[in-house]
């Protein structure tokens, strides 16, 4: 189906590693972009700043007036902004749930036609999980404030420069002996980013504007252990793995925040202590046409790369 190329579409978040993917997926199928981040600079690496289609944008989720100019005369609207460790005012709760409502809202206000809400597989306004909780409560917000909005629901992300797949294969490649969550038996689909950007392009595309929330899983359902031992075995390592308590990896995590830059954060504990399967119930990719890749064909030419 084509698109018209004057249909512009913000994408908040768009220069964080899901958002990148979306942009360059949503100018494929012939949308003007606008990517509003507060860091627009981090753009440079990846945009084509000479593409008249695409603008890059300051703009703060956290501010009315900020989403309110970016939004002006938009179509559509992505929100992609996410939080994995809270610091000063940047809180699951204020990011989540305070700015995915905003931006929502102001979205209704400015009479775009679709908006796209990304959350995650497990997300439960119910869950005693902050950040899991906290997600549950953002779609709801959400959904309360743009009737029809798309919410999309990825399972655990792979990819070139991502923060799991990347550091596993870093953690696998310099421990002999390799910790794992509880008893490895937490269930997992992980899902390659660029699927999920195909995804959320297609589903602009779409002219059918009714609340749908869409999850995106890969194709094979990994017990931990299995994963682990999957992954060590493509790049040619053969780890002693251990069960380590999930109270343990808490402790590490709460030490771990206190860096810049932490290799673990206690949300990502509590996302481990959970299967991250889709649900039979949600529609998923296929009913887009969309084949999800595997771990094992994306993986040699992220080790290739290395």
């Amino acid at each position: 189906m084509a698109t018209p190329i004057n249909r512009v579409i913000t994408v908040f978040g768009g220069t964080g590693f899901l958002g990148r993917r979306i942009v360059r997926h949503l100018r494929l199928h012939s949308f003007c972009i606008r990517v509003a981040s507060r860091h627009p600079d981090r753009g440079h690496a990846f945009l084509h700043t000479d593409d008249p289609q695409l603008r890059l944008i300051k703009a703060d989720v956290h501010d009315e007036r900020s989403v309110t100019e970016a939004l002006a005369d938009a179509y559509g609207v992505v929100n992609a902004v996410s939080l994995y460790v809270e610091q000063g005012r940047e809180t699951f709760h204020s990011v989540h749930v305070e700015s995915a409502q905003r931006v929502a809202a102001q979205a209704q206000r400015a009479g775009v036609k679709r908006l796209v809400h990304v959350s995650g597989i497990g997300a439960d306004p119910y869950s005693q999980s902050l950040y899991i909780r906290k997600r549950g409560e953002g779609e709801l917000a959400v959904r309360q404030a743009f009737g029809d909005a798309i919410l999309i629901r990825p399972s655990v992300m792979f990819g070139p420069d991502d923060a799991f797949l990347t550091t596993i294969l870093k953690l696998l490649d310099r421990l002999p002996i390799y910790p794992m969550f509880g008893n490895g038996q937490m269930r997992l689909q992980p899902v390659y980013v660029e699927d999920v950007g195909e995804t959320i392009a297609k589903m602009m595309q779409r002219t059918q504007t009714t609340p749908i929330t869409f999850e995106c899983a890969g194709p094979r359902v990994y017990p931990y252990e299995e994963f682990l031992r999957t992954v060590a075995s493509a790049a040619g390592i053969k780890p002693i793995l251990i069960p380590v308590p999930f109270a343990a990896w808490h402790a590490l995590a709460w030490i771990a925040e206190s860096f810049p830059s932490p290799l673990i954060t206690r949300n990502q504990v509590d996302l481990m202590q959970a299967d991250c399967t889709s649900s039979p119930n949600l529609p998923g990719m296929g009913e887009l046409g969309i084949s999800p890749r595997s771990i094992e064909q994306i993986l040699q030419d992220m080790l290739r790369s290395r």
